[in-house]
């Protein structure tokens, strides 16, 4: 009992550091996506929806203490990954449909979270190539809210779907030995 709470605590802060290490360098690269989720998806798949949540929860903390207090908010938007990934692992057979499906939703349910967000803290931008679709759609008419929120969609598809199917990849090769929680179904 005591060495599985070791290792679901060890897993936590393997992927707490696998959000903040891809986070830095999507963010350095200008990258219009982020994959500073995929340790929170991976640890909502293989550990449940709280760890998942605490896993997002702690990866905004730590790099709002190091690089920037602004980036603390976007914890609920990392939260919100892990429930919908966590709930969904538990109730179906995390597989390439669900995996899938998993990041057509959150495409829709982060920037619907983050851009409120975004809007309070960074004006409705980025600091990416998609400030571009940002600006043309303002300039257009849009609201910063509409415009923001397009931009976000976009990305949010490219990065939600893309870390979904890349944590159901890295999972199904995981050796047995370390699938712990709804990957378990799949046997």
């Amino acid at each position: 009992m005591k060495d599985k709470k070791v290792y679901k605590i060890t897993f936590c802060g393997i992927f707490i550091a696998i959000n903040i290490v891809l986070g830095i360098v999507t963010s350095a690269l200008k990258a219009p996506f982020y994959l500073d989720t995929l340790g929170t998806v991976m640890t909502a798949v293989m550990l449940g929806p709280i760890p998942g949540a605490i896993v997002g929860a702690l990866t905004n903390i730590i790099t709002g203490l190091i690089y920037s207090v602004k980036d603390i908010p976007f914890l609920i938007v990392n939260v919100a990954v892990a429930l919908v990934v966590g709930y969904a692992a538990k109730k179906f057979k995390f597989n390439l449909v669900t995996a899938i499906v998993c990041g057509l939703i959150l495409s829709i349910v982060c920037p619907l979270i983050g851009t409120p967000i975004g809007i309070l803290i960074y004006g409705g931008f980025t600091g990416t190539i998609s400030d571009v679709i940002v600006l043309a759609l303002k300039s257009s008419g849009s609201s910063i809210f509409a415009a923001s929120f397009i931009a976000k969609v976009g990305n949010n598809l490219l990065d939600k779907v893309g870390t979904c199917l890349i944590a159901y990849f890295l999972i199904t090769r995981l050796p047995n030995s370390l699938k712990i929680h709804s990957m378990e179904k799949a046997r």
